[in-house]
């Protein structure tokens, strides 16, 4: 079984490469604004924070590892909070480009998707006739045949150059259940060792589906693959957000909120910040009689090498 945590951790997604601007004024897109709503995130709670970058002129998702620094070392200055770079990166980039900014950082924490996938945003395109920039509708209906790769040999890529290079460990993340047995047959080869930082993922199109029943069959799943060996965390897509989230803290999990995953506070409502996730989700955490778990407490839970160790 899982450890159930005493300690919830909460991870908040600052921005991530899927929400254009135009879909809310409060996706962060420029270093500074990222900079600020992830400190203000650590501040509501959040023990670690997970980043991609924009492009500043437009808010296109970007792999540059030049803008990865105008924000990184001002967050790490302001802030204890657990530091964790994606190496998804956004549609359409190579793992060379979605490598660039971590192996410049060497982080405590990165992202690793645990196999290749449908990744469609593509409805949400029908949502919007007017656009902030032009590049946005075309980004989204592209994803009608877009293939996010991570391949058994990227993978290790991955886990050789940042893990055994730079002392990385990793986010997990699971979209399926397939993705579950991919670690486990990486776990087994010992290309992936414990404690596993598992992120299940629900209501991504391509992905399983953000249904209660599939929280308890991913547990249930990894409970079987993993035992005591990893720490369960769950994040859901949109107005699934909350709802997921709240039904996983019951089981066990810890918690993964911010607009990268969902742009709205309540049904219809857009949230103003990330920080305004974090708190709501801190309060239902608190009202479960279950307690934040700390940036110290998150490193010492998942074995990381510490934030001295960064290059940022």
């Amino acid at each position: 079984m899982a450890r159930p945590p005493r300690k919830v951790i909460i991870t908040c997604a600052v921005t991530g490469g899927i929400h254009t601007p135009t879909m809310s004024d409060a996706v962060p897109y420029r270093p500074a604004d990222i900079a600020s709503q992830a400190i203000d995130a650590a501040e509501a709670g959040a023990s670690i924070l997970h980043l991609h970058a924009r492009d500043p002129e437009n808010g296109r998702p970007t792999p540059d590892p030049d803008v990865f620094m105008q924000f990184l070392p001002v967050i790490k200055q302001a802030t204890n909070a657990v530091v964790n770079i994606t190496t998804g990166g956004g549609l359409g980039m190579t793992v060379e480009q979605r490598l660039a900014a971590p192996l410049r950082a060497a982080p405590e924490m990165c992202s690793l998707n645990m196999g290749s996938m449908n990744f469609a945003i593509h409805p949400m395109a029908d949502k919007y006739t007017d656009w902030k920039f032009d590049w946005e509708e075309p980004f989204l209906r592209a994803s009608d045949d877009f293939i996010f790769r991570n391949t058994f040999r990227d993978i290790e890529t991955v886990v050789k150059l940042l893990g055994e290079g730079h002392g990385t460990r990793f986010e997990l993340e699971c979209y399926d259940m397939g993705h579950l047995y991919n670690l486990a047959f990486m776990a087994d080869r010992g290309v992936l060792k414990p404690p596993f930082f598992i992120q299940t993922i629900f209501g991504i199109l391509g992905g399983i589906g953000a249904d209660p029943e599939n929280v308890g069959i991913m547990k249930s799943t990894a409970d079987r693959l993993f035992g005591r060996d990893y720490h369960w965390s769950v994040l859901a897509a949109g107005r699934h957000q909350m709802p997921i989230l709240t039904q996983a803290l019951t089981m066990g999990a810890n918690v993964r909120v911010g607009l990268e995953d969902s742009l709205y506070i309540g049904p219809g409502k857009l949230a103003a910040s990330n920080a305004e996730q974090v708190r709501k989700i801190r309060a239902i955490i608190e009202s479960l009689d279950m307690e934040v778990a700390s940036p110290d407490d998150a490193r010492a839970m998942l074995a990381l090498k510490g934030g001295d160790r960064v290059a940022f």
